[in-house]
Parts: C-alpha cells; sequence; structure tokens
C-alpha cells in the first residue's frame, strides 16, 4: 500500500513506515451502549507504535503513504471513527477503511443517495444526503452488521406529530409546501455538539436536532444562498455560506433557542466554501472561492469578531480546510493541498504545498495521533481517490507579504 512521490524523500533517507499495535484485551472494553464511544475494535489506535527511521534532520517534507482507491464516484467527505478512516462519495456508498494497514474493510450506505457529509459522535455515525435527509449509524462492536442503520431525520415520530397541523409548514418554492422539520434541498453539511446535530443545506436553513431522540428542535432561516459548512465550537455554531457570510449562532433566552450573534464578512460576491475554528474557539477561518483564506480573531465574550488574516491562499477556489494543533490544511479545485502554520496573532505561514491528486481535493481530515515527528492527513478527491499523507512538524516556510501595489511575494524562512 505504501507509495512513494517524485521529490520527495529518497528511500535511502525516509525508510518505510513502521507500523505495529498492541492488540485490546476485550475484557476491558465497555458495553456496546448508545454513550460508549467507539475508540476500539480489534486494538486501541493510541497503543499504535509508528517510526521513521533515519530521516535526516536538515530534510523536511512531506511523504504519499497510500493511493487508496474503490469509490465509483467523486470522495465528498471523511471522518475519523475509532481504529477507521471513513470516506463517502457521490456514488452513495461509504468505504470503511482499517488503520492501520488502510485495507478495506466493509462498505455501507448503499442506495440511499450520494452522500454529501458525514460525522462521527461516539458510537454513531451521521451521514447527510442529496436526498434531504440525514441518516444515522449505529458502530457495533459485534462482527456482524458493524455499521447498521438506526434511524432516518426526520423521523417518522416527528412527522406523525406534526403533518396534521398546517401551520407546521412552510413554503419552499411556489406551490410547494414542506413540514419545517425537513430540509427542501440537498444537506450539505453537518456538526456535532453538546448533545445536538446541526445540519446545514443548499435551501438556505440550518437545522438543530436533539440526539437522544434525534428530534428537531429549531429551523433557522441563516442565509440568502446555500449553506456550504459548518462547526460548533465552545457553544457556538458557525455558518458558511455561498452569500459571503460567515453567521455566528449561540443559545439566548429563556426558550434556550439560537440566535445570530455575529456577521463574519468575507469577500464581495465570494462564496465561503469551508470554515474551522481553532480549538480554543479564539479564530475562525474561512475558505472562499477566489482562493483566499481569511481568519477572524473573538473577543473574549464571543460576541465579535475582526478580521485578522487574508492570505491568498490557492490560484482557485479554497474546497475544504482542515486544523491538526498550530496547523492548517487546505485543499483546492487547483488539485492542491497546502499546509500552514498559524502564527501567534492568526496570520498564516505556508510551511509546503502538496501536489499528486488528479481532480479538485475536495475533503480533508487529520489524525490527532502524532506520528513520527507530524501527522497523517488524508485527503478526498474528484478524481475517486483517497489518498494518504505524513505531514512533519517541522518545514521551510514560505511568508506571504504584500508589495505596495498589492501583488503578492514569497520569502522563504524556516520554523
Amino acid at each position: 500500500m505504501i507509495q512513494t512521490v517524485k521529490h520527495h524523500v529518497p528511500d535511502s533517507a525516509f525508510s518505510t513506515l513502521s507500523l505495529s499495535s498492541t492488540p485490546s484485551s476485550s475484557s476491558g472494553r465497555s458495553s456496546d451502549t448508545d454513550e460508549s464511544p467507539v475508540t476500539s475494535f480489534r486494538y486501541d489506535f493510541q497503543d499504535l507504535k509508528f517510526k521513521i527511521l533515519n530521516v535526516p534532520s536538515s530534510f523536511h517534507s512531506h511523504k504519499l503513504l497510500a493511493n487508496l482507491s474503490g469509490h465509483i464516484g467523486s470522495v465528498s467527505c471523511l471522518a475519523l471513527c475509532g481504529e477507521f478512516i471513513l470516506s463517502a462519495s457521490q456514488g452513495k456508498d461509504i468505504i470503511v477503511w482499517q488503520q492501520p494497514d488502510l485495507r478495506q474493510f466493509t462498505k455501507f450506505g448503499h442506495g440511499e443517495g450520494s452522500v454529501k457529509a458525514l460525522v462521527t459522535a461516539g458510537n454513531k455515525v451521521f451521514t447527510a444526503h442529496q436526498d434531504s435527509r440525514i441518516r444515522v449509524w449505529k458502530v457495533s462492536r459485534s462482527s456482524e452488521n458493524l455499521f447498521r442503520l438506526l434511524d432516518t431525520l426526520p423521523t417518522t415520530k416527528d412527522y406523525l406529530g406534526k403533518f396534521m397541523k398546517q401551520s407546521n409548514y412552510v413554503q419552499t418554492r411556489r406551490h410547494h409546501k414542506r413540514l419545517w422539520i425537513e430540509h427542501a434541498d440537498s444537506i450539505s453539511c453537518l456538526a456535532v455538539s453538546n448533545s445536538l446535530i446541526y445540519s446545514g443545506s443548499w435551501d438556505k436553513t440550518l437545522k438543530v436536532w436533539r440526539m437522544s431522540d434525534f428530534k428537531c428542535l429549531e429551523s433557522i432561516k441563516a442565509h440568502d444562498d446555500a449553506i456550504n459548512g459548518l462547526v460548533a465550537s465552545m457553544g457556538i455554531v458557525y455558518s458558511a455560506s455561498a452569500d459571503g457570510k460567515i453567521k455566528a449562532w449561540g443559545k439566548e433566552g429563556k426558550n434556550n433557542k439560537h440566535s445570530l450573534k455575529g456577521i463574519l464578512e468575507g469577500h464581495k460576491d465570494i462564496s465561503l466554501n469551508s470554515i474551522v475554528v481553532s480549538e480554543d474557539g479564539n479564530l475562525v477561518y474561512g475558505g472562499g472561492s477566489d482562493g483566499y483564506i481569511m481568519g477572524w480573531l473573538v473577543n473574549k465574550d464571543f460576541d465579535s469578531w475582526r478580521v485578522i488574516c487574508e492570505t491568498k491562499a490557492h490560484k482557485i477556489a479554497v474546497l475544504c480546510m482542515c486544523l491538526m494543533g498550530e496547523f492548517l490544511c487546505s485543499g483546492s479545485a487547483d488539485k492542491s493541498i497546502s499546509i500552514w502554520k498559524r502564527e501567534i496573532k492568526g496570520g498564516l505561514v505556508r510551511t509546503t504545498i502538496i501536489k499528486g491528486h488528479e481532480g479538485p481535493v475536495k475533503c480533508l481530515q487529520a489524525s490527532p495521533t502524532r506520528v513520527g515527528g507530524g501527522f497523517m492527513l488524508y485527503s478526498g478527491s474528484l478524481d475517486k481517490s483517497l489518498r494518504v499523507w505524513w505531514v512533519p512538524n517541522y518545514c521551510s516556510t514560505e511568508q506571504i507579504t504584500s508589495s505596495i501595489d498589492g501583488t503578492p511575494k514569497i520569502s522563504t524562512v524556516f520554523v
């Protein structure tokens, strides 16, 4: 499975990635309940021993470890689930890859509509589909039917409680009405936080679902155009939209409903396609269709944001981003991935550019497990492949600044 790429560390300098694991004891596992997190089935991912041998201290480069094929459509989203990496596609299939050998373990979700978004929480997997529905899968520790369909949102119970009352219907387009608990178009993004599920759709609405019984609690007319990205952090939910805005939502009032706390303005007439938030919730980054990444710093009360970063990250649209500690990774329609180091004040310094995909990079996911002085990065593309990269923590960096006439200038520094 391990592959090399041109201009990467030669085999003499960068030996084969060595992976070994300590099997988990079955007696130490918790019972298979809704609340029990899925951390391990066959071994504890945290117990893996990784070795990258004979790397000269002066050499800093990324490494392609695997190019995984198997999807019949473009790879649209990725998620980590215990020892597994899940990849979903426009071809309706969700493939489960087992780590560390990255072999195809199983497939699930056939025939349920193209998968647009994928998130995990505990022993549940939530998938959002082009058919405007959310599907909930329970991950079982038994060998049979590992990923089992648990429910579909809105649930039948939710429908039955609302379909008779006319006030529960909203106008979606001319001569068309739907229950307010239903999305009227593809669900493009999901987020999970504080026992709630958030869904954003091309129908411009943000919906809030309760995880305990999957009931839809709120439907918010959030934007003037399609919602492309969602992230929840520190009690705030951020929605990024094709209308060029990121909106921040927080619970307020006696009814504990979400209300608008702030608007983060992007570039005029530019779609914001993706969004990430730093672990402490202080920094928000949005990726735009003009190739820029913009960053905002929030105040201590989480009710005011100011622009602290405008970086020309790619030649064309930024389609996806993910954070790994002090590093931000961005994927683009230009088929490349850029790795950025976050500065103390929130600015971005490019450390490397990763090339290899034959189509636009649609999704990124970084593993929290540190590996040999770096981290694992997974990328999904419209070329139908999933690629696995090793990215070092320390690299030469390209400091992007602007000259007086606004022309970007690049200077190389080392960190």
